[in-house]
């Protein structure tokens, strides 16, 4: 299984792939953020990206002010740099996104352990579903969000789930 809390697998994966970790290294996007145990998670790092797909990475703050702050010192002269609070299942949490080169990056953080949070394993459970069936999945899946769903319901549409597809991917069993 990919060790997906470094990045140097991207070095090998596919073009886009190779990209984001060029991007990503060239301007030291993790390494500014590694106080907050940074993780590529979404669909590039598991080869289901679309054409504007972004660079999702999450992280882990104790002290939001404190990431905010710092989340704005590094990136907020970036190119359309935003940054909102939000509260999602019931989590105070802190989004960012800013484009860097030809990529959107968007920043999520929560008070959190990053290998905790829902982004990184649905990309964990995604992955292994990935991995046990055929290429035509994974083409379905890419031709779904080419039409505009988003990954967690194309996955419940193939897999047949029905209710929350988002908490009945945290509880898929392979």
């Amino acid at each position: 299984m990919t060790d997906f809390k470094n990045i140097e697998y991207l070095k090998t994966g596919n073009q886009k792939q190779q990209l984001a970790f060029e991007v990503l290294t060239k301007h030291k996007v993790l390494e500014k953020l590694v106080d907050f145990d940074p993780i590529l998670v979404g669909t590039i790092p598991i080869n289901i990206d679309i054409r504007n797909s972004d660079l999702d990475i999450v992280c882990h703050w104790e002290n939001k002010l404190d990431f905010i702050e710092r989340v704005k010192q590094h990136f907020e002269k970036e190119t359309h740099f935003g940054i909102r609070e939000l509260v999602i299942d019931n989590q105070e949490s802190v989004v960012a996104n800013f484009f860097i080169d030809v990529f959107e990056i968007e920043i999520f953080g929560q008070n959190t352990p990053t290998e905790l949070q829902n982004g990184y394993r649905h990309m964990i459970i995604e992955d292994k579903i990935l991995r046990s069936k055929d290429k035509n999945f994974r083409l379905e899946i890419i031709k779904l969000k080419e039409k505009g769903i988003k990954t967690e319901p194309a996955f419940g549409l193939l897999l047949g789930l029905k209710e929350n597809v988002y908490q009945e991917l945290l509880d898929f069993k392979i």
